[in-house]
């Protein structure tokens, strides 16, 4: 495990109070950002430039550290750091690529095969991260790794080889690989303190700015050092020391370098850029999905409206059917009122001793066809019912057929998306429900349920010993049984003294009789009309509304879920124009 010392990393902090504050703010933004863009479906496109612009301001500045293993990397990252963190030794320490970063104490996690991560309590990793890699003469596996993933987005290159072996063939190779991307590389040139003469160092760092010239066509920045020697002063407090390690030269120069104003408003500026424009990139497709799913609002507002209609037409048009059926009830007990004035008097009072005839004559008279016209009736209204809840269920088909049509021609192109397909799925299945519903409709069987329940309704409140019996058999039954009760009643009297008031009386009670019975008829089969309509109803509005539910819950919850992402991102937009703005004026 490292050694933990207590010398001092380098010195000059590159942000100042402002820089950081606007650092720590711009990645709490983006972090924001990226939860809220996660619940939108983002696509992976867009995933990896949002988490590459996280992982920039994580390590705002890169500091990718190469050389040949025992050229001293390890003893130079140590002195930047001011503690000895790293192991250091003549044999190759470092096997893979290591990514330094600030952590409350030392830890090691593997990225991959090829790349680990070290957590390290040093100060400066607070701003600046350090790869540490293998000797460029060892690093062959890794090549692709550093060059493609680190080397590209360093802000500086410590090229560090040592003053007993130059500016190695592995190191002039390596050179030759990363020159191509223009990074800005600093030559150190480690151990200077085993040399004898400042006339020797001289020497050699000549010779190394020499070559790197002719390899980068630049002329570079060659810092003759003594890490070790520098980390010792450090530790000791030892400013003598230090001036001797020549060491403060190289990290004045870097913080120099890294602290530069554009240079670190285009650190805060590039990870910003992406996070606006991803921010109004998905507010706009939120906009647009919005207005997808306030148009299918709009057609489950409308299904709601055209059921409330239906309801109420149902309702009103119910209203006027019972009527029918009541006037023939009105129409019979009326005859029956004149059939016992002109029947239950003195007149005919031997008649009145048959009571067969007298009651077959009232059916004749009276009853007529009138059972069969409210069965007719009552049977026209249940096929009303049946009829007018298919067409409701034909209505709704058509609707959800045609927006499934119109949500087709409008999202060509569009469709993958979690949210594309939930809402086509749903919107298909809601749609083959309606369809089967329809097709599968039998609009007898349903006929025969609802007038079953008629009967057995008005059966069941007036005569419960009927049994199965027809509702016009019902009627009769109901009707003629009142004449029962009068018909043969006058006949003992009829040959009395009494007579003469016992008929009248007898009248009087047949026609109080048969207007109760038929208020009570009228009533009752109101009742069980009434009963069996709005059960009816209430059922298939309810079947209609189950149908659609899945896709009505879809809409409004993804409705409402899209209205507070749009909220959140017109937040996250705004603050970043505002941190922008902050930005430019650094």
């Amino acid at each position: 495990m490292a050694r933990v010392g207590t010398g001092k990393a380098m010195s000059r902090r590159i942000l100042t109070e402002t820089q950081e504050e606007l650092l720590v703010a711009e990645r709490r933004r983006l972090s924001d950002l990226r939860i809220t863009l996660s619940h939108l479906e983002m696509d992976a496109a867009d995933q990896e430039p949002l988490e590459q612009s996280l992982l920039q301001l994580d390590e705002l500045f890169l500091l990718v550290v190469v050389g040949e293993f025992n050229s001293g990397k390890s003893a130079v990252i140590n002195a930047l750091l001011g503690q000895h963190l790293l192991e250091e030794g003549v044999t190759p320490t470092t096997t893979r690529i290591q990514v330094l970063k600030y952590g409350e104490e030392f830890a090691r996690t593997a990225v991959d095969a090829d790349v680990g991560q070290v957590s390290l309590p040093a100060p400066m990793l607070r701003e600046i991260n350090i790869v540490d890699t293998p000797g460029t003469n060892a690093i062959y596996r890794q090549h692709e790794a550093l060059t493609q993933d680190f080397v590209p987005r360093s802000d500086i290159v410590l090229f560090v080889t040592s003053v007993d072996r130059p500016f190695t063939e592995s190191e002039r190779l390596f050179l030759e690989i990363i020159r191509n991307w223009g990074k800005k590389v600093i030559f150190v040139l480690n151990k200077i303190d085993i040399l004898e003469s400042d006339e020797e160092v001289d020497r050699i760092q000549e010779f190394v700015t020499d070559h790197a010239r002719r390899l980068l066509g630049v002329t570079p920045e060659v810092f003759p050092v003594s890490a070790r020697l520098a980390l010792r002063a450090k530790s000791a407090s030892d400013s003598l020391a230090l001036e001797e390690s020549r060491f403060q030269a190289l990290e004045d120069y870097i913080a120099s370098t890294l602290d530069q104003d554009e240079r670190i408003r285009l650190k805060l500026q590039n990870p910003l850029g992406v996070g606006q424009h991803l921010a109004e990139k998905y507010l706009e497709i939120t906009e647009k999905r919005l207005g997808l799913l306030q148009s299918d609002v709009a057609v489950m507002d409308e299904v709601g409206r055209q059921l409330g209609v239906y309801k109420a037409d149902l309702i009103r048009e119910f209203g006027f059917r019972l009527a029918d059926v009541d006037n023939v009830l009105h129409e019979l007990e009326n005859r029956g009122m004149q059939f016992f004035d002109e029947t239950v008097r003195l007149g005919r009072v031997f008649d009145l001793v048959n009571r067969s005839a007298i009651q077959s004559e009232f059916e004749i008279k009276v009853v007529g066809d009138a059972p069969q016209v409210i069965e007719r009736q009552v049977g026209d209204i249940i096929d009303w019912m049946v009829a007018s809840n298919l067409r409701t269920w034909q209505s709704v088909m058509e609707y959800l057929a045609q927006r499934r049509r119109q949500y087709a021609d409008r999202i060509i192109g569009e469709v993958g998306t979690g949210f594309d397909y939930d809402r086509a799925r749903l919107l298909d299945t809601v749609g083959r429900a309606a369809r089967d519903i329809v097709d599968g409709y039998d609009g007898r069987e349903e006929a025969e349920r609802l007038s079953e329940a008629t009967r057995m309704a008005v059966a069941g409140t007036a005569l419960a010993e009927l049994g199965a019996v027809g509702l016009g058999a019902v009627v009769t039954i109901i009707a003629t049984s009142t004449m029962a009760d009068v018909t043969g009643l006058a006949a003992a009297g009829a040959v009395a003294v009494l007579g003469l008031f016992i008929i009248p009386a007898r009248r009087r009670q047949a026609k109080k009789q048969l207007r109760e019975r038929m208020a009570r008829m009228r009533e009752e089969l109101t009742q069980a009309l009434t009963l069996q309509f709005e059960q009816a109803l209430d059922r298939d509005l309810r079947r209609i509304n189950e149908a659609i539910s899945p896709y009505t819950r879809f809409v409004r919850a993804e409705r409402a879920r899209l209205v507070g992402a749009r909220k959140e991102l017109s937040l996250v937009q705004k603050s970043l124009a505002q941190m922008a703005a902050r930005i430019e004026d650094l």
